[in-house]
């Protein structure tokens, strides 16, 4: 069975013994670090991080850290490796939750156009131009 983040918050404000809540809930907590996931990620794809790094149009060494867990890139670095990865919505929120970041929200203008382009499976670059078109900051 799975929870959503409502449910769990939800859960959380009625809940009047924490411990009870942590240990009945813990399950539903995000445990792996950012590397485990863009590894779990790679492997579910059927990508290799090469390929990934070519399409995501990042630095080969500073892409390589993020993948080995030495550096947290920033959001939008994060973003291009989630494009490049074709991951879905949700698991690039996973993602930026794991790194700390605010996750793509739609009435945020720079967001909105993110979230269409992983939603069509657009590529960085084309994402980049859409976002360019409508004078955004770029994602790399």
């Amino acid at each position: 069975m799975k929870k959503d983040t409502s449910a769990l918050l939800h859960e959380l404000q009625s809940s009047g013994d924490f411990k009870k809540y942590y240990s009945e809930n813990s399950g539903f907590f995000v445990k792996e670090s950012l590397s485990e996931l863009l590894e779990r990620y790679l492997s579910e794809k059927g990508e290799s991080r090469a390929e990934v790094i070519r399409r995501s149009g990042m630095s080969v060494n500073y892409a390589y850290q993020i993948f080995n867990g030495t550096r947290v890139p920033e959001r939008n670095k994060l973003l291009c490796l989630c494009v490049a990865m074709g991951l879905t919505l949700e698991e690039t929120q996973t993602l930026l939750k794991a790194c700390g970041y605010s996750q793509l929200y739609v009435k945020i203008p720079f967001d909105c156009v993110v979230i269409y382009g992983i939603l069509h499976k657009k590529s960085v670059i084309e994402i980049n131009c859409m976002l360019y078109d409508y004078g955004l900051e770029t994602i790399g």
